[in-house]
């Protein structure tokens, strides 16, 4: 199957510091690709990267199309969004006000379509369309990033350590909806410190160490490796 998303020997540096070496990966159609690591590993410079955030060297084609000279406008509108790990929500400004902010580049009965299908999978953000969003909690902020996201009806969602400070309850809700979007079309490409949650509901996986990948394959093997197990997952292998 052709790759949506192909990143090919990929660096990234900044501050005179090399956080990414040589990586490649892919995302396919339909699918969940999930990349777990340690804190610093590279995972979040990597997404930005592709986004565009950060120079690269390397080569990124999505859909089909080089994208590494387009800026991230542009980005979008092929198809490509990030939710960031922070978020970054204009907190003075209404739930409704931000989504409308993600369709900005697209036709308003477009747009249309895409809010009802952000409040059928999120109705929690129905409920407080009206509510400004610094008021939201934690898991409520979290879903109005990702309906941002999903406004522009990309191809690609990115997400950046979705689970952040959640509870429990509200993380599974979280991983329950990445797992529809993979089933209404949409393919994620995640980055997780929640290695458990993100290998059980991944159809493929990466394992970053200091800017590379060391590992990756299908992520029930990914989830099955030994040092992953010890790594990442909270305990022992068997003897």
């Amino acid at each position: 199957m052709t790759a949506l998303l192909q990143v090919s020997g990929v660096s990234v540096s900044y501050d005179k510091v090399e956080a990414v070496r040589s990586v490649d990966l892919e995302v396919r159609p339909r699918e969940i690709v999930t990349v777990v690591g340690a804190n610093g590993a590279g995972k979040t410079t990597l997404l930005s990267a592709v986004m565009g955030v950060f120079p690269l060297k390397g080569s990124v084609t999505f859909d089909g199309q080089n994208i590494a000279r387009l800026d991230i406008e542009d980005r979008v509108a092929a198809g490509l969004s990030l939710v960031p790990e922070h978020r970054e929500l204009f907190a003075t400004m209404t739930v409704e006000d931000n989504l409308e902010l993600g369709a900005f580049r697209i036709a308003k009965a477009i747009a249309a379509v895409s809010q009802e299908r952000v409040y059928s999978l999120f109705p929690r953000l129905k409920e407080r369309r009206k509510q400004l969003a610094g008021t939201l909690s934690g898991g409520e902020q979290q879903m109005l990033a990702m309906g941002r996201a999903l406004m522009g009806a990309p191809k690609l969602l990115m997400l950046d350590e979705p689970s952040l400070g959640l509870a429990p309850i509200i993380v599974a809700d979280i991983f329950r909806i990445i797992g529809e979007l993979r089933e209404a079309g949409v393919s994620v490409l995640l980055v997780e410190q929640n290695a458990k949650a993100a290998l059980q509901i991944a159809d493929r996986a990466y394992v970053m160490e200091l800017g590379e990948f060391v590992l990756n394959g299908p992520a029930s093997d990914v989830a099955a490796n030994e040092q992953v197990v010890a790594s990442y997952l909270g305990f022992s292998p068997p003897a």
